[in-house]
């Protein structure tokens, strides 16, 4: 196979015609008559939308050919062919057979990071054993929409809490900028496509699947699961992990029932924290990290069309436009845009009583009327009052906040509010304007200048008007602010070794969002993968897997 890259099509190309029109760009390029390509796949497919007037298609395809040897030869000088990398994610070693009922791995947690760890481990032939302390996806989602339609939160099942983890309820990006020379990411692509995701995602420059779909797939992939030899426990919440002399022996869980093992993958989100504070009184080790927080804003979804696309807003394959701003304050703080959602919905994300919480959420047709992002603050450790004495000290600042937006909120989860051009003039915000917001159970309209701290406003109000120099209409009078968005990522690291067990805690593999490891749905996955493979040759005494301290926080869920 050979891949041939920089295909640039015009936007208005038919796409019933993009197959016939590839194949000629390739024979063109290759000097080949058309009977001599036999196949062509579409590798990846992206825009650029610099020029709005003349926005075009750039392609990357892969092609069987005949005689490859002397194509290549004649192609020699080209950067644009070359023969098609190997991009197969290579397994580990597989369990023996008979693998004892000792040796069996335990996960706690069954987000994106969780559910790569068990498939993994279950394609592999370790019948791990998968506790969530959640309900199954779809009893969750009922337990979600009881927020949303009826002020009603059930603590353990919820946005964060449940089977799929808090990526469920998001857009379903799937894009990472995590370095991947060993093609994770491709296998989680490939497992998403097979479980019922659109095969596009396997070629499209910006995948997503949304909230609807992933149910779906969630569900396929623990019968996979299942059917290798895993077992679920939902509704299973880990209230102990039981450590002797610096190894873990097993878990309790909230029913009372141990369960041993010395293999336990933690991979709870960055909202467990419950799970944080029973791992610090344990002794394991844990140091704090940055996060960020800020609000959700909203826009009609035309308004960012239009500012990205020009005369193509609208257009089928362009789809709901997304933006990706970011600012730096005068007094130091950087301010920039998080999970972008178009064409999606604000959403109630709390998982604790009397606290307000807000993320983004978008299907895979993207099709709501409004845009929504975090608009977000940078924040240092040095930042939370406490730190000094406990690591513990960013979750403690993350509940004040949103216990301030649930009392501004009205006290029934509804959340604050105020319009955009309100925000900037510091008056509160009486009545809305063209832009709905889209937040349920709702809003109440108010003055969010005491919802933050007094920097991360004044960094806010200076980052609006310049984002409207890049998007026109950003800072618009009547464009929506929802408060508050604090979960952007874990508060804080439980730090692991090179072979991916905890600093302090053999037996312990700290994976995924929560420990500090990732910052979205591909980055977790591919975390759990990694530490899968570390879990699995721990178990066979053939040597640690190296590279488990390094850090992936950079997606944008």
């Amino acid at each position: 196979m050979l891949r041939l890259t920089e295909i640039i099509l015009p936007l208005s190309t038919s796409q019933e015609d993009i197959d016939t029109t590839l194949r000629a760009a390739a024979c063109a390029r290759l000097g080949i008559a058309p009977e001599a390509l036999h196949t062509l796949t579409i590798f990846r497919r992206s825009y650029d939308a610099r020029k709005r007037s003349a926005i075009t298609l750039t392609y990357s395809v892969d092609v069987e050919v005949a005689d490859e040897a002397a194509v290549l030869e004649r192609a020699a000088g080209l950067r644009t062919v070359m023969p098609t990398p190997a991009m197969q994610y290579q397994y580990v070693g597989h369990a023996p057979a008979d693998l004892p009922e000792s040796r069996r791995p335990v996960v706690i947690g069954f987000g994106p990071c969780g559910l790569f760890v068990a498939l993994i481990l279950a394609q592999t032939g370790f019948r791990p054993i998968i506790l969530e302390r959640g309900r199954v996806v779809r009893e969750r989602t009922k337990d979600t929409w009881g927020l949303w339609r009826k002020h009603a939160l059930q603590p353990e099942s919820n946005v964060q809490f449940g089977e799929g983890g808090a990526g469920t309820f998001s857009d379903g990006k799937l894009s990472t900028q995590v370095k991947d020379p060993k093609h994770y990411g491709r296998k989680v692509l490939q497992e998403f496509v097979a479980a019922d995701a659109p095969p596009e995602i396997m070629y499209v420059s910006k995948p997503h699947i949304g909230t609807f779909r992933l149910v779906k797939m969630i569900e396929q992939m623990r019968a996979q699961i299942e059917s290798l030899g895993g077992e679920f426990r939902f509704e299973s919440r880990v209230d102990d992990i039981e450590i002797d002399n610096g190894q873990v022996q097993g878990v309790r869980l909230a029913s009372g029932e141990f369960i041993a093992s010395r293999h336990v993958v933690l991979a709870v989100g960055h909202s467990a924290r419950d799970t944080f504070h029973m791992l610090h009184a344990r002794g394991v080790f844990m140091e704090p990290k940055p996060f960020s927080l800020g609000f959700r804003i909203e826009h009609p979804q035309s308004l960012i069309d239009r500012a990205r696309f020009g005369p193509s807003a609208g257009h089928p394959v362009l789809g709901a436009a997304d933006y990706k701003l970011v600012h730096h304050a005068a007094n130091g703080r950087s301010v920039y845009s998080f999970c972008m959602c178009p064409g999606g919905t604000v959403v109630a994300a709390a998982s604790e009583p009397g606290g307000v919480v807000t993320n983004g959420m978008s299907q895979y047709s993207r099709n709501e009327r409004n845009a929504n992002a975090g608009i977000v603050v940078g924040i240092q450790p040095k930042d939370y009052p406490g730190i000094e004495s406990s690591p513990l000290a960013g979750i403690a600042f993350q509940r004040h906040w949103e216990a301030r937006a649930y009392e501004l909120g009205g006290r029934d989860y509804s959340a604050p509010a105020q319009l955009v051009g309100d925000f900037l003039a510091g008056r509160p915000s009486t009545s809305l304007g063209s832009v709905a917001p889209s937040y349920k159970p709702g809003v109440t309209l108010t003055d969010l200048s005491t919802s933050l701290p007094d920097y991360a406003i004044e960094a806010i109000r200076e980052a609006l008007p310049a984002f409207e120099r890049q998007i026109k209409g950003f800072a618009m009078h009547d464009a929506v602010l929802t408060g508050v968005e604090t979960r952007t990522s874990s508060p804080l690291r439980i730090t692991r070794r090179d072979d991916f067990q905890s600093m302090n805690t053999n037996g312990l593999f700290p994976a995924g969002e929560g420990a500090g490891y990732a910052g979205g749905i591909m980055s977790a996955a591919i975390d759990g993968m990694k530490v899968a493979e570390a879990v699995a040759l721990h178990i066979l005494g053939t040597g640690p897997v190296t590279g488990g301290n390094r850090r992936s926080e950079n997606d944008d869920y």
